[in-house]
């Protein structure tokens, strides 16, 4: 992907720490400065210096002052994220849960299946015993009348 030659990336919070260092004022020189300086400082007075040199960040600085006095309305907003979130995480426990089940339920069928083959052993050894203990039987009874 080539990002760097079609766009530039500016770390906000290096921006704010040179125009705080440069002086005790914050100096805009340019429309680029302003919207930087408009994402990223929040001093009254910083504010007032973006509007002075582009008064059209005055009406985006009204319309976030109006949402941050209707705290209802940020609430409802978060609120709502807040449940989309908590629907898409109980979505993926759930989706989790379901592989942890199928994954049991696969070594539950493996594990009959062993002591299905092992009760059959055990059944044909059994088998074997008895005509084993037959034959003991039957080999007496020749030893005892032979004798």
């Amino acid at each position: 992907m080539n990002l760097l030659q079609k766009y530039l990336f500016v770390a906000l919070d290096n921006f704010r720490s040179i125009k705080h260092n440069e002086g005790s004022e914050m100096v805009i020189n340019n429309r680029l400065e302003a919207w930087l300086a408009f994402m990223c400082m929040d001093d009254p007075d910083d504010i007032l210096r973006i509007i002075e040199y582009s008064p059209d960040f005055k009406e985006m600085y009204e319309q976030i002052y109006d949402i941050c006095r209707n705290l209802d309305g940020v609430m409802r907003m978060f609120s709502k994220e807040l449940q989309e979130l908590d629907r898409n995480s109980v979505e993926l426990m759930v989706d989790e849960m379901q592989k942890d089940l199928d994954k049991t339920r696969e070594k539950l069928v493996e594990t009959r299946k062993k002591m299905e083959t092992k009760d059959q052993q055990l059944t044909e050894k059994d088998k074997e015993i008895e005509l084993l203990k037959k034959e003991l039987e039957n080999m007496k009874k020749l030893y005892e009348e032979n004798k």
